[in-house]
């Protein structure tokens, strides 16, 4: 089975009401973005070693890293959690690097653009010469995608490139910020946003569903948020939803959520 991570949190919350094991999964393969921590966590103690990530682009589909089904069940390595927050390392056909706009590598730890080549990648736009100069450098693609690869070659996303806040000059990644808020109890589903701010430029906002039977409490959430994470990447403003707005494929459309702020919504 193939699903996007709202999927799985959403098979997940089904089966542990309905007191179902999932016998019948041989394996499910998450795609579409990395799965937030505290998920597959929950995901593999229910189901158990079932689960292979895959990350790619309809560029290079389905074939930028794997992490497979023994490492996002592995507990015992002492990096474990590190490795089931990363998209896993380079599938064979092709090569992963981290680098900066100009196609340039970048060392272990640092923060970059993800870029891979190989024989699958796509050889450029149809028709679009412009288009396929600014994406493919030097036989790189360039992803759009932020992240990081260790000295072993396993890459973590950050967010995509158009979704980092800058606020005060300082670059906020939001999924940071959400793998935080799912800690804490009274929260479902999260996404945080970025919102134009005159004096610090943009300002970091979080869209909360809540768990049923708690109650909305941004104060709560804001001391959890101090207690973890730097105070200036912690939320400006907390926003309550029923639901949060997704696309067919269960992919959160922060474009939506963006316009609402425009909208004073």
């Amino acid at each position: 089975m193939f699903a996007a991570p709202t999927m799985v949190k959403r098979l997940t919350n089904f089966a542990k009401k309905s007191n179902k094991r999932g016998n019948g999964f041989r394996t499910v393969v998450y795609a579409g973005g990395p799965m937030y921590l505290s998920d597959i966590i929950e995901a593999v103690e229910h189901f158990g070693p079932i689960f292979v990530q895959v990350y790619g682009q309809g560029e290079c589909p389905m074939g930028i890293t794997v992490l497979p089904r023994y490492e996002v069940a592995d507990r015992k390595s002492k990096k474990w959690k590190e490795r089931l927050q990363s998209v896993g390392y380079a599938q064979s056909a092709v090569e992963v690097k981290i680098g900066n706009k100009n196609g340039a590598t970048n060392k272990p730890g640092e923060t970059g653009e993800i870029m891979v080549r190989g024989d699958i990648v796509m050889p450029g736009y149809w028709g679009n010469i412009d288009a396929t100069s600014k994406t493919i450098i030097d036989g790189w693609l360039m992803t759009g995608d932020i992240g990081t690869m260790d000295e072993h070659g396993y890459v973590t996303m950050h967010d995509r490139s158009k979704d980092m806040i800058i606020s005060g000059g300082s670059n906020i990644y939001p999924r940071e910020v959400e793998e935080i808020l799912l800690l804490h109890k009274s929260v479902s589903e999260v996404s945080v946003v970025g919102r134009e701010n005159e004096e610090w430029g943009e300002e970091v906002v979080a869209f909360i569903v809540m768990e049923k039977g708690h109650e909305f409490l941004p104060e709560t959430l804001d001391q959890h948020c101090l207690e973890h994470i730097a105070r200036f990447k912690r939320p400006k403003h907390y926003i309550s939803m029923a639901e949060l707005p997704k696309n067919n494929y269960g992919k959160i459309l922060k474009t939506t959520l963006r316009e609402k702020l425009k909208q004073n919504i």
